[in-house]
């Protein structure tokens, strides 16, 4: 059994420890406030948008353009999207076996590549696992650094060229979607080609009025909504990043104080145990000098 000191030094560690989650649990809970403020004001413009890309391509003679086509499984790519920082729980473990998962039901016979954006991607995607990387000269870690508009188009104008040329035909987004600071939702969502809405419903039999041309408009609205469906998908995986390092960090507070109060109890045990026996010993050498 571990004596006085070394308890009191479990203590302090587990105390300071303590210290440190019940901090990290803050900074997070402050950050998680702006980035759900993001999300939150995104989701809207973005699902509209989505929306009326959907009944326009339906309702329209465009049926094919250079993002709008159908689905080939012949070279896919599929962007992991995690955190640069750990102590998150399994945030980004959760998005890595997903890929191998969609790899290994979906595309096992496909040339599949994996973007990976967030260092713990990168440090998961360099093992060995089912696919290829490193298709870009420079990984885009810095993104959560500068979470602008302007830093995502960036990158998913790469996609967007990929596409195009032909270097994919299946471009995969996989990430976690914020719902509350305690639940994420993991989500695959195809990036590219644009799915068309093929369902006969109301909102799909809008007749719209095209100024100018249609394919002008078209062009020009399918760029953009693939801009805001990117960089939604970062707003929603950094949200939920600090909401699931916020939750880990409670918990760790939580388990750091039952553990502290299991150690309080053993030391005070033993304290007393300790002093019993002292004063047994001085009652029994009293005794003694009697005798």
């Amino acid at each position: 059994m571990a004596n006085l000191k070394e308890i009191r030094n479990r203590i302090a560690s587990v105390n300071s420890t303590m210290q440190i989650t019940s901090a990290m649990k803050m900074v997070s809970a402050s950050k998680l406030k702006r980035a759900q403020r993001a999300i939150e004001k995104m989701r809207p413009f973005s699902e509209k948008l989505s929306s009326i890309i959907q009944n326009v391509s339906a309702n329209s003679g465009e049926s094919e353009g250079e993002y709008v086509g159908k689905s080939e499984n012949k070279k896919v790519l599929i962007v992991a999207i995690t955190s640069n920082r750990g102590l998150c729980g399994a945030f980004n473990a959760n998005v890595a076996k997903k890929v191998n998962q969609i790899i290994r039901e979906q595309y096992i016979e496909s040339d599949v590549t994996v973007y990976p954006i967030g260092k713990k991607a990168d440090a998961f995607f360099k093992g060995d696992y089912i696919g290829k990387r490193d298709i870009l000269p420079e990984e885009p870690f810095h993104i959560f650094d500068d979470l602008t508009f302007e830093n995502s188009v960036k990158i998913s104008s790469e996609f967007m060229k990929f596409y195009v040329d032909g270097s994919f035909d299946k471009v995969i987004l996989v990430y976690n979607s914020f719902k509350n600071a305690a639940v994420q939702i993991l989500k695959e969502e195809q990036f590219l080609p644009i799915e068309q809405n093929t369902e006969e419903t109301e909102a799909t039999n809008i007749n719209y009025i095209f100024e100018p041309a249609e394919s002008e408009i078209l062009d020009d609205l399918f760029p953009q909504s693939l801009q805001v469906q990117f960089f939604k998908s970062l707003l929603d995986s950094a949200a939920a990043e600090h909401g699931a390092r916020m939750t880990a960090m409670h918990k760790a507070t939580d388990n750091a104080e039952e553990i502290l109060k299991d150690m309080k109890l053993t030391y005070n045990k033993l304290r007393q145990a300790s002093i019993t026996n002292e004063i047994l010993e001085i009652v029994s050498g009293a005794e003694a000098l009697k005798g």
